[in-house]
């Protein structure tokens, strides 16, 4: 009995001893490294505000939510407001819109800031580079509601576009009155927006690869298309499979601001998405549970695909976010 006795006192001494031990030397990093951490304290209270805090607001969906009564006073429903959007007869227009479109603008804007970037990597002229550069990366930094202003503009019926036409003797095109071109317009309107400043990434870490490897390729004969092939893609595909897992675990959200902004009457058919359908039953309509409902099941549907593709890179390439 003593020795069993004597022997837990040991026990939690020396586990108690080795806890003081590691508190005192995370004391001594956090003191060492006071200004890193002080330097990354904005954004732990950017992701604690805008993230964690509004998961308070996601019982919502689960009430029937009345100003009067507040959000703890408010009745529990349980998967009432799921169901009414599960039965809704725009369930199935507003999914196969939103997968349409986020699928439509993955296959298109996805590869080719890669390929913008193995373009620009073999520019020999620095100046022809740099002129490149710009003018890919200014629209970036136009304003959502500008561009889709220009967007309007330049292809109504007397819009730039059609005038362009018609001097060259075609007919004008109703771009904005056929519905179904609102995703073409939508998609690559995107990507030239987006091509110059998503192949930042990739040109970083094109210009990281040793030029020893390129002149070893060319002493033994190897073109630019082989040096592309063995030397530059390889080296560019932990991020590819990173921006990839990422985009996936988007695939729900599209902007919500440009689809608004370029939604008519005419093509509400092919515009009208989740984002934007909740908008109007939420804010313009009052129905906060019931669009709070239809942003839970968004969200789980992106988390779900992020836990899958992500799984699926690390188990085929060792890729993953985690």
């Amino acid at each position: 009995y003593f020795y069993v006795r004597f022997s837990a006192q040991m026990g939690a001494y020396m586990k108690s001893n080795k806890m003081n031990k590691n508190r005192g030397r995370s004391l001594k990093k956090l003191r060492r490294s006071w200004g890193c951490y002080l330097f990354v304290l904005p954004m732990m209270i950017y992701v604690l505000l805008f993230s964690y805090l509004p998961m308070y607001g996601i019982q919502l969906a689960f009430k029937d939510y009345r100003v009067a009564d507040g959000i703890w006073g408010s009745a529990w429903v349980g998967l009432k407001h799921f169901k009414t959007f599960f039965e809704s007869y725009q369930f199935t227009n507003l999914v196969w819109n939103t997968l349409a479109l986020s699928l439509y603008s993955l296959i298109a804007e996805f590869p080719l800031p890669i390929l913008f970037a193995l373009f620009l990597n073999y520019i020999s002229s620095k100046k022809l580079k740099k002129f490149s550069q710009m003018v890919t990366y200014a629209p970036h930094f136009i304003s959502t509601v500008v561009f889709c202003g220009m967007i309007l503009i330049f292809l109504a019926s007397d819009g730039i576009i059609n005038q362009i036409l018609m001097i060259l003797g075609i007919d004008p095109v109703n771009f904005l009155s056929n519905p179904a071109n609102f995703r073409h317009i939508y998609v690559w309107s995107g990507v030239l927006k987006g091509i110059g400043w998503g192949s930042i990434m990739y040109i970083s870490v094109l210009t990281s690869v040793g030029p020893e490897l390129h002149e070893a390729a060319t002493v033994d004969g190897a073109t630019r298309f082989q040096r592309m092939l063995f030397i530059d893609i390889p080296s560019i595909i932990p991020t590819m499979v990173i921006m990839l897992i990422m985009r996936t675990g988007e695939i729900m959200d599209v902007g919500f601001e440009k689809v608004f902004l370029l939604q008519n009457n005419i093509n509400l058919d092919y515009s009208e998405i989740i984002s934007t359908y909740v908008y109007k039953v939420g804010i313009q309509g009052g129905q906060f549970s019931y669009s709070a409902a239809i942003s839970v099941f968004n969200n789980v549907i992106n988390l779900l695909l992020l836990l899958a593709v992500n799984t699926i890179a690390r188990r085929t390439s060792e890729n993953s976010l985690w």
